[in-house]
């Protein structure tokens, strides 16, 4: 017997499965071995192919690493591949640093719109027309609310290219790492699906009902007073206030405690505002960035960034106890403030902190897992970190940069 109510009859779809991501890390010297074991646990049988797979690996392996990216989207099956070489690498509760191995997420994220880029220096040209770009490239702001960004540091000006890319995506936010690997050698590598590359970067573009929505925790504190560059030389600073350079720099040594003064000889370095329209400056409002070297006899100070005359400058010693509040702050605001559910967590960290900072293991993951307990994460130690510094995304030094891959119910306006 039937009964007709007088309504419609329902249609009854498939629910859309839902968005999730699944990581590991293996060490290992043989890389063969280290993705069996790796791709093994991120991948059930029966699971389908992930929409993007990350892959972090060990300079150990740089002669292998184009069969490595190959035999990885062989056994995943992955749609998209983006990662690079990494001196350290990490996954859930584990950090490593120094050692053959490496670390994979898979992301499984239905509804998803998934773009890529292949970066080259010539690129930082094309991002100052925006017509030209999205004629060859067919990406529309509307189309990305988050970048995931890798670049190796030796051959490609990575500042120029998030500003670039920040400028064409206005809305998207960017974050991301430098690859490390054999730094003495100057080779580091990015991975895009089947090819390794020793120039340039890679970019993931993610739209729909996604975003990736970074944080970055920086891990010095400033020390003495802000100055006004007034002479520079490509990366170096020649005078600072109208005085060479490293006369300001000494004297601002000069002036901290012994206690300070004995734990600068090897942690001193430079920040940088980006934000010059500032009354006063304060912790977190400076790029952070490496001193090179000096030159006593121009008086001179190479850094590891682009200063520029009239920029405001600051020095700064890293520090263990100021790192470790500064994360403990920015993961309780991650812990209060997604507006999404959380997928997977993504960490770039600079390759100066871990042990020889905090003299403990695992200190960033350990941070991060008391946040996003249930929450795969995985990550790479980095060169410098790709991530926001007020209202513009910038290249950080000595910092841990987190992304939350969060989904939202509706896609987001």
């Amino acid at each position: 017997m039937t009964h007709n109510s007088g309504q419609p009859p329902r249609r009854f779809t498939p629910a859309q499965p839902a968005p999730r991501a699944a990581s590991a890390l293996v060490v290992h010297n043989s890389w063969a071995v280290a993705l069996e074991h790796a791709t093994d646990q991120i991948i059930s049988p029966g699971d389908p192919p992930p929409d993007v797979l990350l892959v972090f690996a060990s300079p150990a392996f740089h002669d292998a690493f184009s069969q490595l990216t190959t035999a990885a989207r062989q056994r995943t099956g992955a749609g998209v591949l983006i990662g690079c070489s990494a001196s350290g690498f990490l996954a859930d509760e584990t950090e490593v640093e120094d050692r053959a191995g490496l670390a994979l997420m898979a992301l499984w994220l239905p509804g998803a719109k998934i773009h890529t880029l292949r970066l080259h220096q010539e690129h930082v040209e094309l991002l100052n027309d925006p017509a030209l770009w999205h004629d060859m490239h067919r990406i529309l702001p509307a189309d990305v609310n988050s970048w995931l960004m890798f670049a190796e540091p030796f051959r490609i000006d990575a500042q120029d290219l998030i500003q670039g890319l920040q400028a064409m995506y206005p809305e998207a936010r960017i974050m991301g790492g430098i690859a490390s690997g054999l730094i003495e050698d100057r080779k580091s590598c990015v991975f895009f699906d089947d090819h390794v590359y020793d120039e340039g970067g890679v970019a993931l573009g993610i739209g729909g009902p996604y975003t990736l929505s970074p944080r970055v925790s920086q891990g010095c504190v400033p020390i003495g007073e802000c100055w006004t560059i007034t002479g520079v030389e490509q990366n170096t600073l020649i005078s600072i206030s109208n005085r060479p350079a490293l006369e300001v720099l000494q004297g601002s040594i000069g002036a901290l405690v012994p206690e300070q003064r004995e734990r600068a000889q090897n942690n001193l370095v430079v920040g940088l505002a980006v934000d010059e329209y500032h009354d006063r400056y304060d912790h977190g409002d400076f790029a952070i960035r490496g001193i090179l070297g000096v030159d006593p006899k121009r008086g001179s100070v190479a850094i590891g960034g682009k200063p520029r005359c009239g920029q405001t400058i600051q020095f700064h010693l890293r520090d263990p106890v100021s790192a470790d509040l500064d994360l403990t702050r920015m993961m309780c605001s991650v812990a209060s403030g997604n507006r999404g559910v959380p997928v997977a967590s993504i960490l770039c960290t600079c390759d100066g902190r871990g042990q020889s900072l905090f003299g403990i293991p695992n200190h960033d993951v350990a941070a991060v897992r008391t946040a996003l307990p249930e929450t795969p994460l995985v990550g790479a130690f980095c060169l410098g970190e790709i991530g926001p510094l007020g209202a513009k995304s910038v290249l950080h030094g000595f910092s841990a940069t987190l992304g939350v891959l969060e989904h939202h119910h509706e896609k987001l306006t």
